[in-house]
């Protein structure tokens, strides 16, 4: 597609408002419950749907932000480019961006190294690296073919992981009616350091199994009507899948003891083992791949997103802004994103990638929640919805909060998180010498074409 405006290749305006709730639904969904729900019920105990609980609360005051900003700036590029505008200091824009991009490859990547976990050896085992690395490609195929053919494949996805989940739903309902499992369990806490402390990590934890909110506010740019789709989508979104992560997480510690779904890299495939309601347990693992799948299609496709806005606002080389000219799809960044991703899942275990993913958003969404309120002096012509200011107030503490060690956060994942930051600020520098060295040549080329 050709932007009028400037006569270049541009992304399609091709998702209306069903599409992108579902987009934010399957975002969340996925690897995170699919694979997390016994690390949850390894923080408190039997009550394991309580940091979901407070975990999804707490993103609502975040996403209250990024509703108010995603109307107010329907663009790609989404933190970077609302602490680019509250701030306007290109390297803190930077590092943002790079915490972004990076965030969603680890999680990625945590997602393809759990497709050789528990679920895929109901069917065969293979080296998890080498699962990882053929499943990256898939990912990264689907995500060359077009937007509109990757969200396509995500609805379907999406529908594929909601059935798994609502079939756990239903084993619970079951249960309950036929007087199985020990609903009592459910309000038991057994954490190792107290309740509060019990809790503030469960909820640090849980906050992988529900990000995916914020990526779809890098679409802006190929939604329909982003002002009046994107804030309904980001809110119902969040809404249903706060409903069924609870009924997920209730079933789940009502029929499994805890210690069982803590040792399982498959807790919900131990469930449906024990459900009185018969389900083929091989037919759930599928869907379970299926669900981790589409969080790393949603991620990388994210990612790729990501970048390809960064080279619009000029935070990196423009090669990265570069569109196929027949599929209309950022081929350049596309291409980068899984390159970054495959030294990741080679290097890296489940845990660890999940970890860094939501340290490195929780910092970034502390950002989010401040800028939007830098950003309320800067006024636009169009309506759009604006959060109550305390809202992204409380959001930015929260986040920093749960930040620190004192969730229990192991400390690689500050090494790893540092480390990651790092690189990105050897890019800033690396990209900064080459303008600087670029600029005299282009200036002589001036003088030799215009000579005095």
């Amino acid at each position: 597609m050709i932007d009028p405006a400037s006569g270049q290749h541009s992304l399609k305006r091709v998702i209306g408002r069903r599409t992108l709730l579902l987009f934010v639904v399957g975002d969340i969904l996925g690897a995170g419950i699919y694979a997390l729900v016994g690390k949850a019920a390894g923080q408190v105990g039997g009550a394991l749907w309580v940091p979901f609980l407070v975990a999804f609360v707490l993103a609502a005051l975040t996403a209250t932000a990024y509703a108010e900003l995603v109307g107010k700036y329907p663009r790609a590029a989404g933190a970077a480019l609302y602490v680019n505008k509250a701030f306007n200091i290109p390297f803190v824009t930077f590092i943002v961006a790079f915490a972004v991009l990076m965030s969603g490859i680890t999680s990625a990547g945590a997602a393809a190294r759990a497709f050789g976990g528990r679920y895929l050896a109901e069917f065969v085992t293979l080296p998890v690296v080498v699962g990882a690395f053929v499943f990256l490609g898939l990912v990264a195929l689907v995500n060359f073919a077009g937007i509109s053919e990757s969200v396509k494949v995500n609805v379907a996805l999406t529908i594929v992981e909601a059935f798994g989940l609502l079939v756990i739903i239903a084993i619970g309902v079951y249960a309950l009616l036929t007087g199985d499992g020990e609903p009592a369990r459910a309000l038991e806490f057994h954490p190792a350091n107290g309740a509060f402390l019990g809790v503030l990590g469960g909820t640090a934890l849980a906050f992988y199994a529900l990000l995916g909110f914020e990526d779809s506010v890098n679409l802006a740019e190929e939604a329909r009507n982003p002002q009046r789709d994107f804030p309904r989508a980001l809110f119902g979104g969040l809404a249903v899948t706060a409903l069924i992560y609870l009924a997920v997480a209730f079933t789940a510690t009502m029929l499994v003891d805890t210690r069982t779904l803590t040792d399982s890299s498959g807790p919900l495939l131990e469930v449906v083992k024990v459900a009185g309601l018969a389900f083929p347990p091989k037919l759930f693992a599928l869907i379970a791949l299926l669900a981790v799948g589409n969080t790393a299609l949603i991620n990388m496709l994210m990612a790729s997103r990501l970048v390809y806005g960064m080279a619009r606002e000029g935070i990196v080389p423009r090669l990265f802004a570069a569109v196929h000219p027949t599929r209309s799809t950022p081929w350049v960044a596309i291409v980068f994103t899984v390159g970054v991703a495959a030294v990741l899942v080679a290097t890296g275990d489940v845990g660890d990638l999940a970890d860094t993913t939501v340290f490195l958003l929780l910092c970034v969404f502390a950002m989010v929640n401040v800028a939007v309120l830098v950003l309320r002096g800067d006024r636009v012509e169009h309506d759009h919805f604006r959060a109550p200011g305390w809202m992204p107030a409380l959001g930015a503490v929260v986040c920093v909060v749960l930040a620190l060690p004192v969730t229990g956060r192991d400390a690689y994942v500050y090494i790893r998180a540092g480390v990651l930051v790092a690189i990105g600020v050897i890019l800033w520098f690396v990209n900064r010498l080459f303008l600087a060295a670029g600029k005299p040549e282009a200036e002589g080329g001036s003088e030799r074409e215009h000579p005095s």
